[in-house]
């Protein structure tokens, strides 16, 4: 059964992506359309087609091996400057200019009479850089909805200024655990020597109204203030049992782990509480966070991802432990949302990381997208940006209008990128069927 549940899981999970990037490629389409680019295609998937039907002047399908999707636009690549009616040689000299002339002539061809002003290559340059943002666009705005559900609708598990219990003794972090890694018992001689908050006559179930005057938000602003009390008396208010109940507590000084820096020891003020873990709602500030903190993350992962696609290659054909950090495929990604269905989690532990995991799926794909470089939707959205630079700086300049960027320069380039990201996808996917990455 539990295997039945990971696979309905990873199913499920899989569909869901699939649907993203029909969304994604959706969001490329509506743009081109928009602006009058013709669109012969809109393919979910890549290979034979496995069903398909035409609306207008668009084929929309599916096809066999479901691990992307497409938009077909014409004109993608510009005739080469000088050509009379966009003509291309019929030779070239050069290995890598027989390449960019043999593209431009595959893209030419659906060119037809009436398409003069439907060729994408011909549109404004902010045009061109709107059709091919709005995918990435489209998987961003997904995760925004996701962790909007996530954290404004089920709520993050938080530490909050509830009290879940309170500590008998005094003991410094040095201290507080046995060699096995156990916490340690207080001795009968540490617990003569209550903690301030069993002398304050705290409970389980208590929460922080104030602190020293201060309002208590959340449990972090509790903990702060409390750290920089040591050996001072303090006085605060909790609520217990619906009624607000003033406590003076004397802040005793003890060594703890640094917040910052989980290697460091301190010495700071010391309650003695453990704090309760609950559900709590946040506001649209918060997702604006939560997605400032994946853009920084997945930045630097972007940076380290060379590096991380050795230890995937390493976990692969070598059996070393996969680093749950590094990267993951379509393949270890549903296979992760079946796991998170068939834990044994509460339903909505599961719905929660499920859901996180699709949000942060979608945000790793359309910050991927946004990578300068061809094949890659940012490379057209550099090119575009580039068009607008040289066209702005000619008008300025009373210069003659230097016309559109020839992508199809890059296309050697392209060709080594789309390369390079075969062999990754083929590297994921075998490690995530024989070395996945898993919860536990």
């Amino acid at each position: 059964m539990e295997t039945l549940i990971v696979l309905g899981g990873a199913l499920l999970f899989f569909v869901l992506l699939m649907a993203s990037i029909a969304f994604h490629e959706l969001g490329h389409l509506s743009f081109a359309k928009r602006f009058g680019v013709r669109t012969p295609q809109y393919m979910v998937g890549f290979g034979p087609t496995l069903k398909s039907w035409r609306r207008g002047e668009t084929e929309y399908g599916i096809k066999w091996i479901p691990l992307g999707g497409y938009i077909r636009m014409i004109g993608m690549l510009p005739p080469r400057k000088g050509d009379p009616e966009g003509m291309v040689r019929a030779s070239s000299t050069g290995r890598f200019q027989m390449l960019i002339d043999s593209a431009r002539e595959g893209a030419l061809e659906e060119v037809g009479p009436g398409d003069a002003d439907r060729v994408f290559y011909s549109k404004k340059w902010w045009q061109k850089l709107l059709i091919m943002f709005a995918g990435p666009a489209a998987n961003l705005l997904l995760a925004v909805v996701f962790f909007a559900v996530l954290i404004m609708g089920l709520g993050t598990l938080q530490s909050t200024p509830t009290i879940s219990s309170v500590s008998k003794c005094v003991i410094p972090a040095e201290q507080a655990y046995l060699p096995d890694g156990s916490p340690r018992e207080c001795t009968p001689e540490e617990t003569a020597r209550s903690t301030p908050a069993a002398k304050a006559g705290l409970r389980p179930g208590d929460t922080f109204v104030s602190f020293g005057g201060q309002r208590i938000e959340d449990y972090s602003q509790l903990q702060g203030l409390i750290r920089d009390s040591a050996n001072r008396t303090v006085p605060a208010v909790v609520r217990r049992d619906g009624k607000e109940v003033p406590v003076s507590l004397q802040i005793t000084a003890n060594q703890m782990q640094d917040l910052k820096d989980s290697d460091k020891v301190v010495t700071v003020g010391f309650l003695g509480i453990s704090p309760l873990i609950d559900r709590v709602q946040g506001g649209p500030a918060d997702v604006a966070t939560q997605m400032g903190d994946m853009t920084t993350r997945t930045l630097e992962a972007f940076v380290q991802l060379p590096q991380k696609m050795v230890g995937v290659w390493h976990a692969a054909f070598s059996g070393e432990e996969r680093d749950p950090e590094g990267p993951i495929g379509v393949v270890g990604a549903s296979r992760l949302g079946g796991e998170i269905l068939a834990s044994e989690n509460p339903g909505v532990e599961k719905l929660s990381w499920f859901l996180a995991l699709l949000a942060s799926i979608n945000f790793a794909v359309g910050m991927f997208n946004l990578i300068p470089l061809l094949p890659l939707d940012g490379g057209h959205i550099a090119g575009a940006l580039w068009e607008g630079v040289k066209r702005g700086v000619a008008r300025l300049l009373r210069r003659p209008d230097p016309g559109y960027v020839d992508v199809a320069k890059l296309l050697p380039l392209t060709y080594a990128m789309s390369l390079v990201l075969l062999v990754m996808g083929a590297l994921l996917v075998y490690a995530d069927i024989f070395n996945p990455v898993r919860l536990t």
